[in-house]
């Protein structure tokens, strides 16, 4: 059997219908429940919680970060299958950031100078990334482990694609824990903590999704 046939009969075999959607979701479900343990047992509920539900802003992160982990289901969906394109997935998470970004450039230059770097950095710059990073990295494990099992074929975007996925959960559930509400920081730290798992998947895909 020629290759290219090989891979479209492994296409056919590995679809939706056959498990993927339902295994990611099941991987999103572990790796909410084990982020919100982690909230609750190490960083604590951000300390106006409950009350933060009626807040906008609270909302707008939560979406912000909903959408980036909607971005990557669709990348890892897709290319969790051999020859899958991850683009539209990808197109969603750029557009959501542009959009992100314009309207934080916008707050940014519309405020005073002297008020601007507050709005920025906030109280948690330093430990916000690493923060999401560190609720991510058990989802990436397990989404790993699926996607392992199924049949990837670019797994460094595959790797990359589940670390979005992984990032973007732990970003939603890590609102919980962080008070920080201005959109300056949030376009640039919760981006740069649902990026670093992208980066270490991104890594890690060669090596622990290869066909065995």
């Amino acid at each position: 059997m020629k290759t290219d046939d090989l891979i479209e009969a492994l296409s056919m075999d590995v679809t939706p219908e056959a498990g993927v959607r339902p295994r990611l979701a099941l991987a999103a479900g572990v790796g909410a429940l084990v982020a919100l343990a982690l909230v609750v047992l190490w960083l604590g509920f951000r300390p106006d919680y409950p009350q933060a539900f009626g807040k906008p802003m609270f909302w707008m992160k939560a979406s912000y970060a909903a959408l980036f982990a909607l971005a990557g289901f669709w990348c890892v969906e897709r290319l969790s299958r051999p020859a899958g394109s991850g683009r539209k997935g990808l197109a969603l998470a750029l557009s959501v950031f542009a959009v992100m970004a314009a309207i934080s450039i916008w707050r940014w230059t519309s405020t005073a100078p002297d008020a601007r770097m507050p709005l920025l950095m906030g109280h948690s710059w330093r430990v916000c990334p690493r923060n999401i990073l560190t609720l991510a990295l058990p989802m990436l494990a397990v989404t790993l482990v699926v996607v392992r099992n199924l049949a990837p074929t670019r797994l460094a975007l595959a790797g990359a694609a589940a670390g979005l996925f992984s990032g973007g959960v732990a970003a939603l559930v890590y609102g919980l824990h962080c008070p920080e509400s201005t959109m300056p920081f949030v376009a640039v730290w919760y981006s740069l903590g649902m990026l670093a798992p992208a980066a270490i998947g991104a890594a890690l895909g060669p090596w622990v999704l290869r066909w065995r």
